[in-house]
């Protein structure tokens, strides 16, 4: 079968230095997939130029087999991807349902009642009770609802989690736990990047683990738990005598 994304032999330089190196990568229709890697290892970049920020230097992104790299975040946004950002920035002078409402009006294309799939992405990130409170008074758990809510509203068929649990409680963490596999269960796939192992471990069908820009392992979660690449990577190796 075709996958939902396709990142085909992708690379990004930045002044000479490789951020990206020759990635490919498949993300199956239907699934929850994570990106892992140490810090620096290029998931931030891999999601910019998924959701349009940056162009590849080489290579190609597919959505549903149809070129996407390059044509801009707006566009993309249209044709099935939203992204939920690590750092939550709401419009502060709006309110909380004002600031889903933009996801509704700026998502996918096609016949949609915006009012409606405004409600249900509060309803589904659990902040119908706060519709009305200005967004910038959200404390951060709330604001990661936020995002979610945001990104949901524009109806996407793929949707990319930047660290949605970065900075939370257990409690919250479970949440958002539970968040994501209500966006998926609801027929969204979701990429996530996120340093939760924990988290990672319990959630994801797939895993993708990238290192200095490269891709050096796939799989279900229990094998790429135990590659002594990926060990290598987030643990290093012992020096030789």
């Amino acid at each position: 079968m075709m996958p939902l994304l396709r990142i085909e032999r992708v690379s990004r330089h930045f002044r000479g230095v490789a951020a990206l190196d020759d990635v490919s990568l498949d993300v199956p229709e239907g699934s929850i997939s994570s990106l892992i890697g140490p810090n620096g290892a290029g998931k931030s970049t891999l999601f910019n130029l998924v959701s349009g920020f940056f162009r590849p230097g080489a290579g190609t992104i597919a959505l549903r087999g149809e070129r996407i790299d390059g044509i801009g975040p707006l566009r993309i946004a249209r044709r099935g991807i939203a992204r939920a950002f690590q750092i939550a920035r709401p419009f502060p002078g709006l309110t909380v349902a004002e600031n889903v409402r933009v996801g509704a009006l700026f998502g996918s294309l096609g016949r949609r009642d915006v009012a409606a799939v405004t409600r249900d992405a509060l309803t589904l990130a659990g902040l119908a009770a706060r519709a009305d409170q200005p967004a910038a008074n959200l404390p951060l758990g709330h604001l990661r609802r936020l995002e979610l809510a945001r990104a949901i509203a524009a109806r996407p068929m793929l949707l990319l989690a930047d660290e949605p649990c970065a900075g939370l409680n257990r409690s919250e963490t479970e949440e958002i736990i539970a968040l994501l596999r209500e966006i998926h269960r609801r027929g969204v796939a979701v990429l996530l990047v996120e340093h939760d192992m924990a988290m990672v471990m319990r959630i994801s069908d797939r895993i993708f683990v990238l290192d200095a820009g490269s891709k050096i392992a796939e799989g279900p979660p229990e094998a790429v738990a135990r590659d002594p690449r990926v060990i290598a990577a987030y643990l290093g190796t012992p020096e030789e005598d």
